[in-house]
């Protein structure tokens, strides 16, 4: 009886641990997919902000992260775009405290000039239907933003329209393009700052995170 019970004792501890050793393998091939479908989803953002044709250098891989609390509480990231090693654009990371629903994780490309290429919204919990406009696959609106430049940290022209600037608000969601508007505006004042800074830099988010 004792025999069969340990026997018993034995192979249950033995398909616990197939189990396990099956669970943490499909963990693994199920965490290096998700990263690498990130990893092409923010390539393919960078190529729709930043001209492709405009620098020469693998700009996903040409990256620094930075802690600047202009920005956020969290360390950021900043992908520099480079022609024959030259200056060309770069693309931060930034975060607007302020959404309607919590934080919202936005990219803002820059030209060295301190001209917006473009902005994109990375993640948000916005209402559906309302403040999730703020993503390009539901409206256009983020694209307001390209070709803008920054005077100072006073402009007025960088608020939504209700609050006398250039940009227009949602309908029935004025809090969420606000807060947008907001953030990229503190995003082109860090980089007309630090621009100079930035192009010396030489790291590797992908190595560092």
């Amino acid at each position: 009886m004792r025999k069969a019970i340990e026997k018993n004792a034995r192979l249950l501890a033995l398909f616990a641990i197939a189990c396990t050793s099956v669970i943490s393998a499909v963990h693994l091939v199920t965490k290096d997919r998700i990263k690498s479908q990130e990893e092409n989803k923010l390539i393919n953002t960078l190529t729709h902000i930043i001209n492709e044709n405009s620098y020469n250098n693998d700009i996903y891989h040409t990256c620094i992260i930075i802690n600047d609390t202009r920005l956020s509480p969290d360390p950021e990231k900043v992908y520099l775009a480079k022609n024959n090693n030259q200056p060309v654009a770069a693309a931060i990371t930034t975060t607007a405290p302020d959404g309607y629903n919590g934080k919202i994780k936005l990219i803002v490309a820059i030209n060295v000039n301190g001209t917006v290429t473009g902005v994109r919204t990375l993640k948000h919990q916005e209402t559906p239907g309302l403040g999730d406009k703020i993503e390009i696959r539901k409206n256009q609106w983020i694209n307001t933003f390209k070709n803008k430049k920054v005077l100072n940290d006073k402009d007025p022209r960088w608020a939504v329209r209700k609050d006398g600037g250039v940009f227009d608000q949602f309908t029935g969601a004025t809090i969420t393009p606000r807060a947008v508007v907001k953030a990229v505006h503190k995003t082109v004042l860090y980089f007309k700052s630090q621009r100079h800074q930035l192009f010396q830099e030489v790291g590797n988010c992908q190595e560092q995170s």
